[in-house]
């Protein structure tokens, strides 16, 4: 509880001063907080109770990105933490596709958009490859580190208790190298948030960077402003949703 209060301490010294110096500045490219948090209540947050208060904006836009954010995150998490784990086993695997990997993470993901476009067209499945291939390489890069981290001893005698090989990934593999697999995820989501707005830049008619491009054409700073504080509070609480459910799942290895 003292940490929690010391952390909305932080925050609400940081708000404080953030409306003085905008205040004081009178800059119209840098509206006060109150301002901002007006408009994003006007725009997205003073709809109907039946709708969790969200105005049709809100539901045209922001959930549709958090949607495809979600459903990108998830299909990158399950490809590489499945190719990391059996190649992390396997140095025969690791060896042949180590040049791919460090041949592609090395690629950044907003300079294939284009290449992304041309294969799917503008819509969801664009913006989804585009945060697929962006968000795997920390989840691969881990999950491989947590598979060759695995204690042999371990392995021994999964295999002297003579347990089948679904067993073993299950029940050894897996939470073995979970500790690093959970780092890498932790990483990918907040990049799946960046990957999110990109997409959302060129190959979208919809979504939070739909929305701020829109406000950037037009000049219109306290949109730009909402879009930005909005993707903030967005990060805040999937940081703290995962970190919630890493401590559930690793709690055994706390």
């Amino acid at each position: 509880m003292k940490l929690l209060l010391i952390r909305l301490g932080v925050i609400a010294a940081a708000l404080a001063l953030w409306e003085g110096a905008t205040r004081q500045a009178k800059n119209q490219f840098f509206p006060p907080p109150t301002d901002i948090l007006s408009r994003m209540h006007k725009d997205w947050f003073s709809g109907p109770a039946s709708d969790l208060f969200l105005t049709p904006a809100a539901t045209d836009n922001i959930l549709p990105g958090i949607g495809r954010l979600l459903l990108g995150w998830l299909l990158a998490c399950a490809l590489g933490v499945t190719i990391g784990l059996a190649a992390g086993r396997s140095d025969h695997l690791s060896d042949r596709l180590a040049p791919l990997i460090h041949f592609f993470r090395s690629v950044p993901p907003p300079t294939l958009v284009p290449i992304f476009l041309v294969l799917f067209k503008i819509g969801t499945p664009m913006q989804v490859a585009t945060i697929v291939f962006g968000v795997i390489w920390p989840v691969l890069l881990n999950s491989i580190e947590g598979a060759r981290s695995i204690n042999a001893l371990h392995l021994e005698t999964a295999r002297a208790f003579r347990l089948s090989a679904p067993t073993r990934v299950l029940r050894v593999i897996l939470p073995a190298a979970s500790p690093k697999v959970f780092a890498g995820l932790r990483l990918s989501l907040a990049t799946a948030l960046i990957l999110m707005v990109i997409s959302e830049y060129v190959g979208s008619t919809d979504g939070i960077g739909y929305h701020l491009m829109n406000a950037q054409s037009t000049t219109d700073v306290p949109g730009v402003w909402e879009a930005i504080v909005l993707l903030g509070i967005l990060g805040l609480i999937f940081n703290a949703a995962f970190l919630a459910l890493e401590r559930r799942a690793l709690s055994w290895h706390r």
